[in-house]
């Protein structure tokens, strides 16, 4: 089985076997596209996302060291001192209540907190209190949008200066816009809640995408530079190429990255109950998988298309395919005279 493994990937770096993602590209923007648009629609369909108390504001309630975690009992309690409030109730770490409500005076604070713990039947000292104003929230909020946008924008500094074109900046900026709506479509579908811990995930998630991205087309320079010289391959053929080059590299970094974040996720998040693991470790699970895919099938692709039409490139590919007919028929003949 190694011995296969190891052979498949000979193969693809010496060109024997490829993955067509290059000249099969309007179907992978197809796909895309759609897995885009899904994600946008989410969550219009479904009200928005659930934001965390942080960006919305409001009342936070948690009662510990609780017998019987039954969250109606939370909502009856607030509904005894505020008949309408909506509370948005949650287990945490197997022996406690969260509940979070929209803002509430310190009066009824007060009541609330004492109506959860005999609604639990634990002391006045197992329930703390906190409240997040809206402007808090609302600073929250930009900070994390400026954080997304600073990082994409020096991303692209950093990769145009370091690759010496515009058009691999490009490209690697739409596979990460990419990932980040199909990410956050992803959380307004199973409705986890959208904290900070999540906003550290995105950024972590660019981050891996951004390296992912880096590593292909440093391949993608170098074949492209040998190939403008020797002129066996196209330009598209050449992007190709890099690519097969570093797939088996992609995927098993992609798998040794998400093994780790699906334990955390399932065994940290829903055995154990540890909500803000699972804020960070959905993300990064989504991420990885979702950014190891658009670096493949989406950046890659992309570049050479913005390349394809450059003059240069063009005279280079016209004249490898006119030598091609002329090389296959001399090899014929080399084939028969033997």
């Amino acid at each position: 089985m190694a011995s296969r493994l190891t052979k498949f990937g000979n193969d693809l770096y010496t060109g024997a076997r490829s993955f067509d993602f290059v000249g099969k590209r309007k179907i992978w923007y197809a796909i895309a596209a759609v897995m885009v648009i899904a994600s946008i629609l989410i969550p219009v369909i479904k009200g928005g996302f659930n934001f965390s108390i942080e960006f919305r504001g409001g009342s936070q309630f948690q009662v510990t060291n609780v017998e019987n975690t039954d969250t109606a009992k939370a909502q009856d309690a607030l509904s005894s001192v505020v008949p309408r409030a909506v509370a948005h109730t949650t287990v945490v770490n197997g022996d406690g209540v969260r509940v979070q409500t929209d803002q509430l005076t310190e009066e009824q604070t007060r009541q609330v907190a004492a109506a959860l713990a005999k609604a639990y039947d634990v002391p006045a000292t197992e329930v703390a209190s906190t409240f997040i104003g809206p402007s808090w929230g609302a600073d929250v909020t930009r900070q994390s949008i400026q954080g997304i946008v600073v990082f994409l924008l020096l991303a692209f500094i950093a990769m145009a200066l370091y690759f010496r074109t515009w058009k691999m900046s490009a490209s690697a900026i739409v596979s990460l816009f990419h990932d980040l709506i199909i990410t956050a479509g992803v959380y307004a579908l199973v409705g986890f809640e959208v904290s900070p811990a999540t906003m550290i995930g995105f950024l972590t998630i660019l981050g891996y995408s951004l390296y992912d991205t880096v590593v292909v087309f440093d391949k993608v320079r170098e074949n492209t530079k040998e190939e403008m010289e020797l002129s066996r391959r196209t330009f598209g053929e050449a992007v190709n190429l890099a690519v097969n080059q570093t797939l088996v590299r992609s995927i098993n970094t992609a798998v040794v990255a998400v093994l780790p974040v699906a334990s955390i996720l399932f065994i940290g998040a829903f055995a154990l109950g540890a909500d803000t693991l699972r804020d960070i470790s959905l993300a990064l699970l989504i991420g990885i998988v979702v950014g190891t895919y658009s670096t493949i099938f989406l950046a890659a692709p992309m570049y050479s298309q913005f390349r394809e039409g450059e003059a240069a490139v063009k005279k280079h590919d016209a004249k490898v395919l006119s030598i091609r007919p002329k090389a296959a028929k001399a090899e014929s003949v080399a084939v028969a005279a033997e």
